[in-house]
């Protein structure tokens, strides 16, 4: 089931710059299960996604390499979160968020959601349409990275 909750579009700004830029990607999604042994300690397990139900806690691997002789600027990674699961949150490196399918960016504390008598609420977990890292520094020849973000099955 690899890819298949899981679609990432590479961007790059500026758009020129994508052929300088080879960066490879790598993704994969797991089920998060917790399993108690004979001696009662929990253990965490991330297991291949053969079945989802609501309820379960997915992680999305992204695993990057500057594959290019040159280090790799400017580079953008946006994932749009499948419809299916809500946002729940991302690893040591928090990514941009979005909640109008890519349209605005920032952290979720930040945005608003637009609501039917014209009002705006805070935005939720739930309402997370797109995540996005926006790398600051250029990514070395060569140099690796791994990103990661949750989600629950809805």
């Amino acid at each position: 089931m690899r890819n298949a909750l899981f679609l990432l579009i590479a961007a790059l700004a500026p758009a020129q710059a994508f052929a300088a830029n080879q960066v490879a990607l790598d993704n994969n999604v797991f089920v998060e299960r917790v399993t108690t042994d004979a001696a009662g300690k929990q253990r965490v397990l991330l297991e291949e996604p053969k079945v989802v139900v609501p309820g379960d806690r997915l992680v999305f691997v992204l695993n990057y390499r500057n594959a290019g002789a040159q280090p790799a600027d400017k580079f953008v990674i946006t994932n749009p979160m499948p419809s299916a699961v809500r946002f729940a949150g991302a690893g040591d490196t928090p990514p941009l968020v979005s909640v109008d399918g890519g349209k605005m960016w920032g952290q979720l504390a930040d945005l608003t959601v637009p609501m039917a008598d014209g009002t705006r609420r805070p935005a939720q977990p739930a309402d997370v349409t797109h995540v996005r890292w926006a790398f600051q520094k250029p990514i070395p020849a060569g140099a690796t990275g791994k990103l990661i973000f949750r989600g629950v099955v809805k």
